[in-house]
């Protein structure tokens, strides 16, 4: 008798012409179902007196701590790969000087995300130049926010974006044509009692790829897939340790 315990692990290999295995590390669990649909044959009476199944669907869902850039994009999203990450300074303090305050990481700005008031929190509002009081304008060029100069000496917290090019990676989502799918084989394992069970399936495409992030909780990737016969017209394996 077999009995199987544990989350097990999980592996998706892309479909290129040299495809890398991606571990889907940290795993929490991996649903998968088999569904068919049944069409029952009527008589006179009230139960049907023949079942013949239709269509049949294998599903599974699979929930994962770790994040992986190559997973998720040779998986799911299909865009472009590259070295380099976008950042986000939240709450980094600057003292107006001279009506301005270049932030720390200036030379590699890309993007505004909000400026307040340090002491109190409350925000000050973007113009587009001259800015009085509670205002404050750009940023331009290399992280440069511009203020009211009678605002000099006051601290304020700014939130912004940035890239780190020795950092990281970054995935370059693209829009493809409808119908284009990254395809990929899936392969699942567990082990108890020194017995394991295996399963392969052999294309797979994900139809949902998502995350939720929860306070004192930890962000769990979930990814929802459907299974289908590859060119062979061969689906894929269920191996059991225990000859039945």
């Amino acid at each position: 008798m077999q009995f199987n315990f544990g989350s097990g692990s999980a592996w998706g290999v892309d479909s290129g012409a040299n495809p890398t295995p991606g571990k889907l590390g940290i795993l929490q669990d991996v649903g998968l179902d088999f569904a068919a649909s049944l069409k029952p044959l009527f008589g006179s009476y009230q139960f049907p007196v023949a079942v013949g199944r239709g269509t049949t669907k294998i599903s599974w869902k699979a929930k994962f701590a770790q994040f992986s850039g190559r997973v998720f994009n040779s998986l799911f999203l299909g865009g472009t790969k590259a070295n380099g990450s976008t950042l986000v300074a939240e709450d980094e303090a600057g003292t107006i000087t001279a009506g301005a305050v270049t932030v720390a990481n200036g030379a590699t700005f890309t993007g505004d995300l909000g400026v307040r008031y340090s002491a109190t929190g409350l925000p000050f509002v973007r113009v587009a130049s001259a800015p009085a009081a509670g205002q404050y304008s750009g940023p331009s060029g290399a992280g440069v926010y511009t203020f009211n100069v009678s605002e000099n000496a006051t601290v304020v917290k700014i939130d912004y974006t940035y890239t780190a090019a020795a950092t990281g990676e970054t995935i370059t989502i693209t829009n493809p044509l409808l119908g284009v799918a990254q395809t990929f084989k899936g392969v699942f394992t567990q082990q108890y009692g020194g017995q394991r069970q295996t399963v392969v399936l052999n294309a797979n495409a994900a139809e949902k790829l998502g995350q939720a992030s929860k306070l004192e909780d930890f962000n769990i990737p979930e990814m929802d897939v459907q299974s289908f016969a590859d060119a062979s017209n061969t689906v894929g394996i269920w191996s059991l340790g225990e000859k039945s």
